[in-house]
């Protein structure tokens, strides 16, 4: 029997996960994940784990009232109100998509440039300044966050657990950072759904994930392994079109709470 076996959100954009036993759902994945983002002063240019893996270990624990609270280790925790939606608006850039969000003011962007070494700023994207989904892959009007491109993204348990056996150490989930994990099916098997449900909540599988040099961080060090794994070893055998893929995007058709331990059911 398939199901939930484990949920993440990550409030800020490439900030440390939290897990979660329960979750509102929505068109734009769970409540209040990456709807955060850290940007270069200057251009307004999103910054990773990518560019910083040290990222990995900013926390961002997310409030009821929508904001935020920094930490990091050997730094003082920082709340961060929510910002006005319509007010100090700075344009930003996520990968090809330009929009204008509120910035969170200078106390978050001191304590984030402080930690970073670099100029920053802290933005949030209120739900009616979020971008459309690649059309290639969803419909007009499917809207995502600061997410990457998809709303949510899966991936099975057993997918990871051949994985680490591949590469011949253990591998936390969270180098892949899911929002959804479903035990009880075959490695990979999530690469043939099409749509799902998850208690009362259908999802369509728009397409498998990509990959990057993100998954060699050590979410637990911030370190970057230095034999690249585990994306030396996803190449060998889940590259397909010059792309390295694990684990699939997915698109909420209706909303709904989800919680661990819900049964999944293949749909199609």
């Amino acid at each position: 029997m398939l199901s939930l076996s484990q949920l993440y959100r990550y409030p800020l954009k490439s900030g440390r996960g939290e897990v979660l036993q329960r979750s509102a759902v929505d068109g734009l994945g769970l409540h209040g994940d990456r709807r955060w983002m850290v940007v270069e002063a200057e251009s307004g240019r999103f910054i990773t784990q990518r560019l910083l893996p040290q990222m990995s270990q900013l926390g961002a624990l997310y409030d009821a009232r929508g904001g935020l609270t920094l930490s990091a280790p050997g730094c003082a925790d920082l709340a961060v109100a929510l910002p006005d939606p319509e007010q100090d608006l700075r344009g930003v850039t996520v990968w090809r998509d330009s929009l204008r969000v509120p910035d969170a003011g200078d106390a978050a962007a001191d304590w984030l440039s402080a930690l970073l070494g670099r100029a920053c700023r802290l933005v949030q994207v209120p739900d009616t300044r979020t971008r459309q989904v690649d059309t290639a892959y969803a419909e007009p009007g499917d809207r995502v966050a600061f997410a990457d491109g998809f709303p949510l993204l899966l991936i099975g348990q057993a997918s990871l657990d051949d994985l680490a056996a591949r590469v011949g150490r253990p591998l936390s989930m969270l180098r892949f950072r899911p929002n959804l994990v479903v035990t009880g099916s075959e490695a990979y098997a999530e690469d043939e759904w099409k749509r799902i449900r998850i208690g009362a909540v259908e999802f369509e599988v728009a397409k498998g994930c990509s990959r990057c040099i993100l998954t060699t961080v050590d979410p637990h060090t911030g370190e970057r392994s230095a034999d690249r794994e585990p994306l030396s070893t996803l190449k060998t055998y889940r590259e397909r079109d010059g792309q390295v893929y694990f684990g699939q995007n997915l698109l909420p058709r209706g909303v709904g709470e989800l919680q661990v331990g819900m049964p999944v059911e293949v749909l199609e």
